[in-house]
């Protein structure tokens, strides 16, 4: 999927909200628990609920990793169970020297055919550049996450008075464009998209940290969004573990529908050219 085409979606369903498929076998309804392929028919119920109110799913590759072979065969048909009219994010973090994250990008855009993938931005170019190659899909960069560790490194300050990751993310913009570069935003860290804004004022933003985490779509929503959207708001536990009973799936559907109503608001108060965009 292409810039163009996520924006068509995000148009058509008046919804930014992407689902995070972070599946704990310990965590889903205890029903399933001790069914075979427990997690994969979890996750199926899952997309089959929200595929109406979101335009993306996020998998988690730790929580398939975990499970050894099975759980990347898991991931993989997971994978394939997503509609085509849904983008499809690797989290997977990945970064290293060249022609390692060489092997990264065919990962997760041939083998796995992913849309994007999460990556980690401290090895420098070259272990980002692979990834880049992939014109037709996006290579999705950690800016300023959420956890607390961010304080470590992300934004200690520099000698012109400048965060780390400022600097960071202002000098990855420059080895592509916003037809293939995303950037990830924790939503904890709403008061900084202002001024991240006024470094990458149109690629798109991958927002963790809606729901469990504390963050507020409204604010992420006030001072992330460019003319056409630019926000992916990733929701993970509070949409999939809605309920631990059987009617899991019909809660999650719920929550779904709640988010894409708050976010179509948003829209419409937010851009003016939104039937256009």
């Amino acid at each position: 999927m292409n810039r163009k085409e996520l924006i068509q979606q995000i148009k058509l369903k008046q919804s930014y909200l992407c689902v995070g498929l972070d599946t704990d076998i310990n965590k889903i309804p205890a029903h399933l628990q001790t069914e075979e392929d427990a997690v994969l028919k979890f996750n199926k119920a899952i997309i089959d609920a929200t595929k109406e109110y979101c335009i993306a799913y996020k998998i988690n590759t730790a929580f398939y990793e975990t499970l050894g072979v099975k759980g990347w065969e898991i991931l993989e048909k997971t994978l394939a169970y997503i509609p085509s009219s849904h983008f499809k994010i690797a989290d997977a973090k990945r970064g290293d020297i060249g022609n390692t994250s060489a092997q990264y990008a065919k990962t997760f855009f041939e083998t796995f055919a992913f849309d994007a993938v999460t990556v980690a931005p401290y090895m420098g170019e070259d272990s980002i550049r692979p990834f880049l190659d992939y014109t037709n899909k996006f290579t999705i960069v950690l800016g300023l996450t959420s956890n607390k560790g961010a304080n470590d490194f992300e934004c200690l300050k520099t000698s012109d008075d400048k965060f780390l990751y400022e600097k960071v993310i202002g000098k990855i913009a420059g080895w592509s464009t916003a037809e293939n570069l995303m950037f990830v935003v924790g939503a904890t860290q709403a008061n900084q998209l202002q001024s991240i804004r006024k470094i990458i004022p149109d690629n798109f933003l991958l927002i963790p940290g809606i729901g469990a985490q504390g963050g507020s779509l409204e604010d992420v929503s006030e001072y992330g969004m460019n003319k056409y959207c630019g926000l992916i708001v990733n929701v993970g536990r509070a949409v999939i573990y809605a309920s631990s009973d059987e009617n899991f799936a019909a809660a999650a559907a719920v929550v779904a529908q709640n988010y894409q109503t708050e976010m179509q608001v948003y829209l419409m108060n937010n851009l003016n050219s939104v039937i256009n965009f």
